[in-house]
């Protein structure tokens, strides 16, 4: 991120616009680097790639510091992480429900499992995480796609959704 959130009122202000539903979404842009990418902007920080990998770990993250530490509550938890980005890309409730009709595009969670973040798990092509050694509370055990189980070696196959206007609106 650009600029990094350092100071921990900027950050304690983005968890609490997330419990008092100012922010609707945490997203991340997963654009995993090499540390030999990385090293290219070594000594000029505009030839850095500016990115890093965050999707696989982003609801064990939330889970962890937002629900666990009593910063969100779980219907926050969902809203944030599938109701509300499925809103305002404008598919839901195709995508973002548990409902008849809907996709059932689906996570299972697990909060009693516990494991620690570490780059040489990662599903991704990244050497390095900026979560290394964290510990987590809670896991994604099942991935659904379209009713159908996909596991994380899996090749997904996707179709081109027409989407509609957004529901910003709570």
């Amino acid at each position: 991120m650009s600029p990094p959130l350092r100071p921990a009122s900027e950050q304690s202000g983005l968890w609490q616009g997330l419990a008092n539903g100012r922010i609707s979404v945490v997203a991340t842009d997963h654009c995993p680097f090499l540390l030999s990418q990385k090293r290219l902007g070594l000594h000029d920080f505009t030839k850095i790639p500016n990115g890093a990998p965050g999707v696989e770990q982003r609801m064990e993250l939330l889970y962890t510091y937002g629900v666990k530490s009593g910063r969100i509550d779980m219907q926050t938890f969902v809203a944030i992480t599938a109701t509300n980005p499925a809103k305002i890309f404008g598919l839901y409730p195709q995508k973002g429900a548990i409902a008849i009709g809907s996709d059932a595009d689906l996570v299972i969670f697990d909060p009693t499992q516990t494991h620690t973040i570490h780059a040489a798990t990662q599903h991704t092509r990244c050497d390095h995480s900026l979560y290394e050694g964290l510990p987590l509370q809670g896991k994604c055990t099942h991935i659904f796609l379209r009713g159908k189980k996909v596991s994380s070696n899996a090749k997904a196959t996707g179709r081109y959704l027409k989407r509609s206007s957004p529901l910003l609106s709570k």
